[in-house]
């Protein structure tokens, strides 16, 4: 994919960014910049891309996302305002030789694995006050706060592994498949076929196939059901759906195909999941 690379400006009187993109600034197509970056979202809901990963969105999640990982995240309805509380940085903004501290080992650590994670439980909370505490502080307190949000991941196990180690090959292959993945992300309610898409890219079905996997990390059927069991889960939780409705709405005509979909993306059936967000 040719992944879009975006450049991330900061004033002289700081070393990162940190601040708020709104509505339409918060939406972005498949990008990636080699700052990392810890995103809180604001307002809004939709679905999120980040290397291999695809899931659900919605506000107070968290994500840090390690420099030069390709991500998307996009709205499920297109009026809906979105926005989001963003940090970038680079791993040398505080300068040479900090992080070769021996206090700083949790921060090194984690800052050289390519992951990208989303922060859970306790440890969601506390980095969110911490970056809106940041977002109002200046110089020395500002960066102090970064430090210590990435020292608290690094020393955590609050968080899920999105996608490890990824490697993005976006340079060098035929920006074509950023319109795949636009053409899907509105049409994965429909019947959707290979041949389709694979027309959409000029290619042979085996060609397409092989284009997409070599991309994306996953077969094209495998990326159509995360984005289908996504919109699924949204519905799950924030609505009383009957769940075969929702298994229809979905892109699903068969409630045994939708069931083991499921089950083989979130390790439980629809109804399992749903009793887990009612209150």
């Amino acid at each position: 994919m040719k992944t879009i690379l975006q450049k991330i400006t900061n004033d002289a009187s700081q070393s990162f960014a940190c601040r708020v993109y709104q509505t339409p600034q918060f939406e972005t197509n498949w990008h990636k910049h080699p700052e990392y970056e810890l995103i809180l979202i604001l307002k809004g809901h939709g679905t999120v891309m980040i290397g291999d990963y695809v899931s659900d969105y919605s506000v107070n999640d968290l994500f840090f996302i390690a420099g030069n990982l390709p991500h998307w995240f996009r709205k499920n309805q297109p009026k809906m305002t979105g926005a989001a509380l963003v940090i970038h940085f680079t791993n040398d903004c505080w300068g040479d030789g900090l992080l070769e501290m021996a206090e700083m080992k949790a921060i090194q650590s984690l800052l050289q694995k390519n992951n990208g994670l989303q922060l859970e439980k306790g440890l969601k909370k506390e980095i969110a006050e911490s970056m809106q505490l940041m977002q109002r502080k200046k110089g020395f307190e500002k960066l102090m706060l970064l430090l210590q949000c990435l020292h608290q991941i690094g020393l955590s196990s609050q968080y899920k592994i999105l996608t490890e180690d990824f490697t993005d090959a976006g340079h060098v292959v035929n920006p074509i498949i950023e319109k795949i993945i636009d053409f899907s992300f509105k049409h994965y309610q429909e019947k959707v076929t290979l041949e389709q898409v694979a027309a959409m890219a000029n290619m042979s079905v085996p060609n397409f196939c092989r284009f997409f996997k070599k991309n994306i990390k996953k077969t094209y059927f495998d990326f159509l059901r995360d984005l289908r069991i996504s919109h699924a889960c949204k519905l799950l939780t924030t609505t009383t759906q009957p769940i075969l409705d929702i298994c229809y709405e979905s892109g699903y005509k068969s409630w045994a195909h939708f069931s083991k979909q499921f089950k083989d993306v979130k390790q439980q059936t629809p109804s399992q999941f749903r009793k887990m967000y009612l209150p």
